[in-house]
């Protein structure tokens, strides 16, 4: 009879998951997914379940990673949130499987998951396609995503500055006192991005606010906000002069309002690059659009999990 399932809490998570492991076996992920290898790598794209009567979503990402026998899924809601709204824009939990037995292994807190491996995966982009000298960081946003690209960037950059921006002064200051380095609030998306390097958008927004003629020539985009098909951060300007990256080119065409509707062409995967079969493009303008997959929350938990066990 298999044994019941472990509960790894929030805190737990937040102690046994490192950017320095999961970085490796991420690039590792996307590396295979982006073989088409439906022998290796197993994620259908993203179910959702409309919450209309509280204007979010509740998505479904399942997925097998064959050779390392890693089954996984990950339940979580998204909500679109008033300004100034105190309810969670987002709740997740991962569910970690014994592929063998069927039975769950592990329940663990998906909102540190989530925002590690996405930020993580952002670093990546950012270590594939921004200049070669990059010296002005710029988030958009100012929640858990903006927090955790703060953390990895810095960690794996060496950025001179480092600006904040969100649609409420007091929430970006609140963010610039909560990090270790030293960060600037800007008042305006313009004022923050001109001249940036790397931008990371992380907002809200299911409008653009980030508009091509401000972001420099050859700055490097990670977009991670505006996950379905009708919300957008970026707008047409921006989309159709950059060279756009995605974690999965089926997941963006169906899920990205910022390549559905700006008719954008996806250049490459992350995957691809990583792989060496599509070419960096560090000269040009690049966006690397995050739309997040199974997979990279099945490494994360299977990390987690090994960890866990390890200090019990």
């Amino acid at each position: 009879m298999a044994e019941p399932p472990v509960l790894i809490r929030q805190d737990e998570v937040e102690g046994l998951l490192h950017y320095k492991d999961l970085i490796p076996r991420l690039e590792v992920a996307l590396g295979k997914f982006s073989k088409l290898d439906s022998a290796e790598v197993i994620q259908p794209v993203r179910t959702t379940v409309p919450l209309q009567k509280y204007n979010g979503f509740l998505g479904l990402m399942p997925a097998y990673l064959v050779h390392e026998d890693i089954l996984c899924t990950k339940l979580v809601c998204f909500y679109k949130r008033e300004s100034g709204s105190t309810l969670p824009s987002t709740q997740a939990t991962v569910l970690l499987f014994d592929p063998e037995y069927g039975n769950v292994k592990a329940v663990m807190d998906g909102e540190v998951i989530t925002a590690k491996r996405t930020a993580a995966v952002s670093a990546i982009s950012a270590k594939l396609l921004m200049p070669a000298k990059s010296e002005v960081l710029t988030i958009l946003g100012a929640g858990h995503q903006a927090l955790s690209h703060y953390n990895i960037f810095t960690e794996t950059f060496s950025f001179k500055e480092v600006r904040v921006w969100s649609r409420r002064k007091e929430t970006a200051e609140r963010f610039a006192q909560s990090t270790q380095g030293h960060v600037t609030v800007w008042e305006s998306v313009e004022e923050a991005v001109n001249g940036a390097d790397v931008i990371v958008t992380v907002t809200r927004a299911s409008e653009p606010v980030l508009f091509g003629q401000w972001v420099k020539p050859g700055a490097h985009v990670a977009a991670v906000g505006a996950c379905r098909p009708d919300w957008r951060e970026l707008d047409d300007v921006l989309m159709r002069q950059a060279e756009v990256y995605v974690d999965s080119r089926e997941g963006a065409v169906a899920e990205s309002g910022d390549i559905i509707l700006s008719g954008a062409k996806v250049f490459a995967e992350l995957g691809e690059v990583l792989n060496g079969t599509r070419p960096a493009l560090r000269e040009k303008t690049t966006v690397f659009k995050s739309l997040g997959m199974g997979i990279q929350d099945a490494v994360s938990a299977k990390l987690v999990f090994e960890q866990w066990k390890n200090k019990h």
